[in-house]
């Protein structure tokens, strides 16, 4: 008689170090935090607020002091290791719920409104770069030497007087963010948003694979459902040249000069990213009439589109990815039956950047290492009070 384990529970996917194929691989690799994160809308965050950001399952506590200025702390207070983000902005101090303890932007401990019992505590958590523009809050998570040396992605084009309009959508989306830079490189998908068009055609006609980018090139009529043809002038912009670009950590595309944006991804952990899509867009023409849309026209008529017709678009894509998350957990270990060389060279990117980031992380430790082999901290154990002076 046959023997059935039905109570046998499938083995977790395996770690990067433990994956067999690039799928693997992509689909639990970090992205490396030496570089400039969306993290917050600026709207999300009014003067006196804290928030809570996570990347990659590190916890920050991000805060607007009274002066308007942004600041950047690990979100743990030195004491009992309640999260600060869980606390209130005084002036331009962020206090711990628990007993009280405050803390400057700088991460330093600066207020402790009981006794001491004689312990004069000088603590400093770790602080991190924080940057607003283009509508959004950036911070970078990483080594804060390297954050002059890794800008903010500049977009020329709405800056200045003659800038274009833009608008910010984003989303929390529950699945890893391999996924969701596959979905965007990925014009095949058709399929999924049948009802509303927003691209018709897949044909890649080329793809350039860099050390730090790949660069698609396809032939795709871009907003292709009746009603943006109301809206877009077909005949100066057909809209069927479409670029779109993997320049890591970002995403980007431009459809021949008139509408472009991009996509920045926060992973949160291994199934949890949130995203921020910035469009923006060179002109629309009058439904109906051969004539351009007045400016002052423009940006209410995106952030209604965005709306009613983007925000649930990509509601499918979340839809989507949230599926896929699920179905790589329960099936990881079948056969990959990839065919898109754009996905397999998005991929690729990911894991090589991953491995690099550890690789420096390894060589970091190594050099820090004492002549006898051992961590500084393992040389000399710390007193309680000691231990608090992160």
């Amino acid at each position: 008689m046959a023997r059935h384990d039905y109570g046998t529970r499938k083995p977790a996917a395996p770690s990067f170090e433990e994956a067999t194929n690039l799928r693997q691989r992509a689909r639990v690799a970090g992205l490396d935090p030496n570089y400039w994160y969306a993290a917050l809308l600026s709207t999300e965050l009014k003067r006196g607020e804290v928030k809570e950001v996570v990347f990659w399952r590190r916890s920050f506590a991000v805060f607007r002091g009274q002066d308007g200025a942004l600041r950047c702390i690990e979100n743990r207070c030195a004491h009992r290791n309640v999260k600060l983000s869980l606390g209130e902005v005084e002036g331009c101090q962020l206090r711990c719920p628990y007993h009280g303890w405050a803390y400057d932007g700088e991460g330093r401990l600066t207020d402790m409104p009981h006794n001491d019992f004689g312990k004069k505590l000088k603590i400093q958590l770790a602080s991190f770069p924080i940057e607003e523009r283009y509508g959004l809050i950036w911070i970078f998570p990483g080594d804060a030497a390297l954050s002059t040396q890794r800008a903010i992605p500049r977009i020329a084009e709405i800056e200045g007087s003659n800038a274009w309009p833009y608008d910010v959508i984003d989303f929390t989306w529950h699945g890893h963010h391999s996924m969701i830079l596959d979905n965007v490189s990925d014009f095949t998908h058709g399929h999924l948003h049948r009802k509303w068009r927003p691209f018709e055609g897949d044909q890649l006609l080329d793809m350039e694979e860099g050390e730090d980018r790949v660069l698609l090139q396809y032939n795709s009529k871009i907003a292709a459902s009746r009603l943006m043809d109301l809206v877009i002038d077909r005949k100066a912009h057909a809209g069927t040249s479409h670029y779109s670009c993997y320049e890591y950590p970002y995403q980007w595309s431009n459809t021949e000069e008139f509408v472009k944006h991009w996509m920045l991804v926060l992973p949160q952990d291994e199934r949890t990213t949130r995203v921020f899509f910035l469009f923006y867009y060179r002109d629309f023409k009058l439904p109906l009439l051969p004539i351009k849309m007045p400016s002052k026209l423009m940006l209410p008529f995106i952030k209604f589109g965005h709306k009613h017709l983007v925000r649930p678009l990509f509601n499918e894509d979340g839809w989507a990815v949230a599926r896929e998350q699920e179905g790589y957990e329960s099936h990881w270990d079948a056969p990959v039956a990839e065919v898109n060389p754009q996905v397999m060279a998005y991929q690729r990117l990911t894991v090589r950047k991953w491995e690099a980031y550890l690789a420096s992380q390894e060589l970091r430790d190594i050099k820090r290492k004492p002549r006898g082999g051992k961590a500084k901290s393992e040389t000399k154990p710390e007193t309680e009070t000691e231990s608090a002076d992160a």
